[in-house]
């Protein structure tokens, strides 16, 4: 007997999902199951982990939804009776045509039905039916409701008017049995409905946490999600602890007596196959002038751009700008470049300051005489493969800085450029981090407050820490795990929810520039301030090939420019941040006293100290500060600093280093 899961919510059906990708895909292989779905509430966020996980795994992805139906029309805002806001139903997609029509979908419901829920209506449903395959979905559903209120009648007009919209054989009947009686009754008519209407029934398990285990902990989720301690007797649960994973063998034995509709899993699941291109760019096209390809006019700007940059131009800087620009042209980045002169010209136009260039897109020779960093990488023997090679084919990176108060009207030239549909912010997610679950989890247990706090502190503030780490890393928080009950069950718990997607916010500075409408290639969704973001975060776009930029807005660009105005209106004197002295003995004296306040990445405690003790004497010795003072690196910064006071303390491994390290004193 075999089956497919066809009806499952991951962690990422946020605060009511507890069942992790992996972990789930893991147990489904452990079953013996060759297929598996995924249908979080309302979005598509965890598809591709979840195609990536599953592939990896040998098992067949699934991919759907299980999408809110408003009862009228997706755009109407009044209140329909509590329950009846909306209806669910679970979309599978069958092809590409279908993953495709499902990301439309999808993005509607945020786009134009967002009302407490992403909600789409009748009307969408029948334009982006074709390749999906639909299933009438839980208690909640609306032939169900029907049901429920003892509208047989009602709920049968219901159900064919699923199956004209997604066509004979696409439509199907869904019997679920976790332990409510109303399902039982619900069961019975809708057996009954599928011989008087001949629409096949399909069995499934409304899976929400993995494991039978994991009830516990989810059910502290759910307290987490509602704002309620475990102690509230008017709250929302999952009763009867049957929302796991089930085996094929658990299916059969809640529905001895509908065989074919277990069945009938397997046979959808063959039937579904999408194929996820990765790697492949989809960049847009940038508006060349006419008579000009947009090879021709990113060569004409970048030799224009040499005479500018170079007094003297020789064969060694034509040499370099001819290699970078072959490098570009082969690797298929013309209209890369094009886009980011374009905005950044745009800028310095508008007279919004943008940083000199940060990252390895100072390597750049086309970049410098593109105007995108101000930076001459010949001059401080920087590398071009450092920001793109040949050999690792990854969509370039220039991260550029903006000033932070009119950094928008960068972005909004952009949207401008290439239209609202083309041009969208990326959505992150905030996760249930170590002390934060602690937290979280103690004030739905309802322990003291301070009890908790005391708990949660003695996990250290570390990068990537969790609480396994802090377990085995304090032997106080050990002891009272091993010795007191209370402090067990809250670690226990913590750590079942513990890296779970808690809330979605947008990225600081990542915007998408797509070459068709953004929900040609991935789902959208909506920002609490109203605006549009990707379903998808930002490695994700990159892996599917968009194009991500990074605006970064810069309260010390902001600063400067408003230093320099007070400086010409009060002084007369126009300074120009572009050429500055970089040899000027009293700056390095000042940086040395360690009085780096309000000074850009050198104004931590930290790098005060450091600067005290370095003495920089050139521009040289602060780049090596500033890239020495992170973590790895840092172990060098005794034998970096002995170097600079002793050269005699240098040593080299082969003599072939030398004049590699020189600048650095021996140091990598």
């Amino acid at each position: 007997m075999n089956f497919t899961h066809l009806h499952v919510h991951t962690e990422y059906s946020l605060l009511d999902g507890s069942n992790k990708i992996k972990e789930y895909v893991n147990r489904v292989k452990e079953l013996g199951m060759t297929s598996a779905a995924i249908t979080d509430h309302g979005v598509m966020f965890g598809v591709i982990d979840f195609y990536r996980a599953a592939k990896e795994a040998g098992i067949n992805p699934i991919l759907g939804c299980e999408v809110y139906v408003a009862p009228n029309s997706r755009f109407d805002r009044e209140l329909v009776g509590g329950e009846d806001r909306y209806y669910h139903l679970v979309l599978l997609a069958e092809n590409n045509i279908g993953y495709d029509n499902l990301m439309k979908i999808v993005s509607k419901g945020f786009i134009d039905g967002f009302y407490y829920k992403p909600r789409v209506d009748m009307e969408v449903l029948e334009e982006f039916h074709e390749g999906i395959i639909a299933l009438s979905a839980c208690l909640a559903g609306e032939v169900q409701r029907y049901i429920t209120r003892g509208l047989y009648e009602e709920a049968k007009k219901t159900a064919q008017k699923y199956e004209n919209v997604f066509g004979k054989g696409n439509f199907f009947l869904e019997l679920q049995d976790h332990g409510i009686p109303e399902q039982k009754t619900v069961n019975q008519q809708l057996l009954r409905m599928s011989k008087e209407l001949n629409i096949d029934l399909v069995a499934t398990n409304d899976v929400h946490y993995t494991y039978r285990e994991d009830e516990k902990p989810h059910d502290i989720l759910l307290c987490i999600q509602t704002g309620k301690k475990l102690t509230d007797e008017n709250r929302m649960r999952y009763e009867g602890g049957q929302y796991f994973v089930k085996s094929p063998e658990e299916m059969e034995q809640l529905f001895p007596y509908a065989k074919e509709a277990l069945e009938n899993t397997c046979k959808i699941a063959e039937r579904c196959h999408v194929e996820i291109e990765f790697g492949v760019t989809k960049l847009p096209k940038y508006d060349v002038p006419d008579g000009y390809t947009s090879w021709e006019y990113l060569n004409k700007l970048c030799f224009e751009g040499l005479s500018q940059r170079y007094l003297k131009i020789n064969d060694e800087l034509k040499e370099r700008l001819n290699y970078e620009l072959d490098v570009i042209h082969t690797m298929g980045y013309v209209d890369y470049f094009l886009i980011v002169w374009d905005f950044i010209k745009y800028s310095r136009d508008h007279d919004i300051i943008v940083g000199p260039g940060r990252g390895s897109a100072a390597g750049s020779i086309v970049a410098y005489c593109l105007g995108i960093t101000n930076i001459d990488p010949i001059h401080y023997n920087l590398l071009f493969e450092r920001f793109l090679n040949p050999e690792r084919v990854s969509m370039p990176d220039i991260d550029i800085d903006f000033c932070y108060e009119r950094r928008q009207e960068v972005i909004d030239h952009v949207v401008e450029q290439y239209g609202k549909d083309r041009v969208v912010q990326i959505v992150t997610f905030g996760t249930m981090a170590a002390r934060g679950v602690i937290r979280d989890v103690g004030r739905v247990m309802d322990l003291p407050y301070a009890f908790v706090d005391s708990i949660s502190k003695m996990i250290p503030t570390e990068l990537g820490i969790t609480i396994e780490k802090a377990l085995k890393g304090n032997p106080e928080l050990r002891k009272l795990y091993e010795e007191n009950e209370q402090v067990k069950y809250l670690i226990d718990m913590s750590k079942r929810l513990e890296g779970l997607p808690r809330h979605t916010s947008m990225h600081a500075a990542g915007v998408v520039i797509s070459q068709k409408p953004v929900d040609e290639y991935v789902p959208l969704s909506r920002a609490s301030d109203g605006s549009i973001t990707t379903q998808f975060t930002m490695t994700t776009l990159e892996e599917l090939g968009l194009l991500k930029m990074d605006f970064l807005g810069l309260r010390t660009l902001t600063v400067i420019q408003n230093a320099c105005k007070i400086i010409k209106n009060t002084r007369g004197i126009d300074l120009d941040m572009d050429h500055l002295d970089f040899k000027d003995k009293q700056v390095f004296d000042s940086i040395c006293t360690g009085k780096t306040e309000g000074l850009f990445q050198l104004e931590s405690s930290g790098m005060k100290g450091f600067m005290k003790e370095l003495k920089p004497q050139n521009l040289e010795d602060i780049i090596a500060g500033i890239s020495l003072y992170r973590p790895g690196p840092m172990d060098f910064i005794p034998q970096y600093i002995r170097g600079k006071k002793n050269a005699g303390s240098i040593t080299y491994d082969c003599p072939q280093l030398e004049p590699i390290l020189a600048p650095t004193y021996g140091c990598i």
